[in-house]
């Protein structure tokens, strides 16, 4: 996983000329949970039709040219690994921030579940 690969390729999309932004989320392994016990991993599982059709939507939001992800899947991360790479690019500020956002919380509530391991 590597979020300047995915950079690089929404450079090379054929409407790039359109991109006034890109902006990445990067989501990593915390060592607490939200309830604030300690962890010592994390795995992740994928729904791969969910979240093509959470793409697919988010897509169509107004100036978007392009979103793209890679999720560390099927194995277990430690703390600091990385888990997300979330790259949005699109015409201006407003239109990218709202979309990643957007993005981002369909993909943690409808397309993501995983399992935390405790100390």
């Amino acid at each position: 996983m590597n979020a300047q690969d995915l950079i690089q390729k929404i450079k090379q999309h054929p409407d790039f000329n359109k991109v006034g932004m890109i902006l990445c989320h990067n989501g990593v392994v915390r060592g607490t949970s939200r309830d604030g016990r300690q962890v010592t991993g994390l795995k992740v599982s994928v729904d791969h039709e969910k979240l093509k059709t959470v793409l697919e939507t988010h897509k169509k939001s107004p100036g978007i040219v392009e979103i793209l992800i890679e999720i560390a899947e099927e194995k277990v991360l430690h703390i600091g690994d990385d888990v997300m790479f979330l790259v949005v690019a699109g015409d201006i500020r407003d239109h990218v921030l709202s979309t990643l956002g957007d993005t981002l919380n369909a993909v943690k509530t409808t397309v993501t579940t995983k399992e935390e391991y405790f100390k």
